[in-house]
């Protein structure tokens, strides 16, 4: 395998970096785009690996010889002379009732992010791979059985619609979004430019949900940014893992060590994730080699992998730094953030991240159909499963709603202090 993208999510847009659909994870984003843990397709990729379709000429292929089948055919029957078509237009072909079957036994898992793909479906899906830079700009995911925001995109229409990390989507232009998967979920999200969708809110603190509407865009996917502040803390702000960010995370790191100061923010806050690759190669300036940066566990059903630092270790002793984290922060941010706050470099401020940390594989069942599904989940160094609850700050500091109508940073302010008293 040559390399993972972590799409553990969905952005509501798509990347550029999903065009090279190789062999390797969640390279496919999904209009409403995923950058997080997910799928198997490229080196530089970390979620969707695309597999050669099995045969399907032996039909029995795959049974189990220890289940009775007959209560399935059984109902088959039932509804083949029972049932009355009352408001769906058109009828259901037999076809249908087998896509319908498989997609009921990839949910009987209770995952989330294991999934069928009949052929309109699987269409979409891999349209979405080659590039669709529409829609409202934010990661999705499931988070206590409910599809949940991970990130809105920086000056996305998501995020000016005033949508926030752990907003809760109840319903999709008027669909409940109950037992609903996250690839259902995008498929009622994207859309094409200056169409609206209406998405059924309900916040952190709010007893109930409000609508809110947001108007479909080509949305710009920023990348990283800097600035040395005046109190001499240099501040780097990554919004995505992008295919090119690991050299533009070096620009950036040239840029701290010319300025001469040892004190750094890495803020990852609102960040969703992306490429693995990105993310191991950006730990590798902080650790030596071969240190631990993230362990792929596929609890005994195929070859754990583990991904160590590729030594560039420019910095010593008198570094200080500190990562920002939040609800928001997913998959290859909690993979970089774990990995330096367990090896000792950077602590962590902030909020609790999110807990995006399994893989996703793309298997073809015919030419035009095919299963996501979850074959590993990542752990940190010390063997702590990410999507277990995430990562925990070592300094927790909330950011209302309040604090950012002030136009106040307390975690930001936070940081500063750590830094400061080290």
């Amino acid at each position: 395998m040559t390399g993972r993208l972590i799409f553990e999510i969905l952005y509501i847009t798509m990347q550029t970096f999903l065009k090279k659909f190789s062999a390797s994870i969640l390279a496919v984003a999904i209009v409403v785009l995923s950058f997080g843990s997910g799928i198997y397709i490229g080196r530089s990729q970390a979620n969707a690996l695309i597999q050669t379709p099995p045969s399907v000429a032996n039909g029995n292929v795959g049974k189990p010889t220890d289940v009775d089948f007959s209560l399935f055919w059984k109902a088959w029957d039932i509804l083949d002379q029972k049932f009355v078509q009352t408001h769906k237009v058109g009828t259901t072909t037999d076809q249908d009732k087998v896509y319908g079957a498989i997609q009921g036994l990839a949910s009987s898992f209770g995952d989330p992010y294991t999934t069928f793909f009949p052929p309109t479906e699987a269409q979409s899906f891999q349209s979405q791979i080659s590039g669709n830079f529409e829609g409202v700009g934010m990661e999705v995911g499931v988070k206590d059985g409910v599809i949940t925001i991970i990130a809105p995109l920086k000056n996305s229409p998501a995020e000016a619609a005033g949508l926030k990390a752990g907003d809760m989507i109840l319903k999709i232009n008027g669909t409940t979004t109950q037992d609903m998967s996250v690839d259902q979920a995008v498929q009622l999200m994207r859309g094409k430019k200056g169409t609206t969708v209406t998405l059924s809110i309900l916040s952190a603190n709010d007893k109930t949900a409000h609508d809110v509407k947001v108007v479909r865009d080509t949305i710009n996917i920023p990348t990283i940014d800097s600035e040395l502040r005046k109190d001499g803390i240099f501040v780097i702000h990554l919004y995505t893992f992008t295919e090119n960010s690991a050299q533009l995370f070096r620009n950036e790191i040239q840029k701290f060590v010319k300025s001469g100061s040892n004190k750094l923010v890495l803020d990852l806050r609102g960040n969703p994730g992306g490429y693995l690759d990105a993310a191991v190669d950006m730990a590798s300036w902080f650790l030596p080699k071969d240190a631990v940066v993230v362990k792929e566990d596929t609890a005994g059903h195929g070859q754990d992998t583990v991904y160590k630092s590729f030594g560039y270790n420019i910095f010593n002793k008198n570094l200080k730094m500190v990562i920002l984290v939040d609800e928001g922060s997913a998959s290859a941010s909690e993979i970089l953030s774990g990995a330096l706050q367990e090896h000792g470099v950077a602590k962590l401020v902030g909020a609790q991240t999110f807990g995006k940390g399994s893989v996703q594989e793309l298997v073809p069942l015919t030419a035009d159909t095919f299963l996501k599904v979850t074959v590993a989940r990542w752990l940190t160094p010390n063997g702590v499963s990410i999507s277990a609850q995430g990562l925990k700050p070592d300094f927790p500091v909330a950011f209302t709603q309040a604090d950012a109508d002030k136009k106040q940073d307390p975690q930001l302010n936070k940081a500063v202090e750590v830094l400061n008293s080290q």
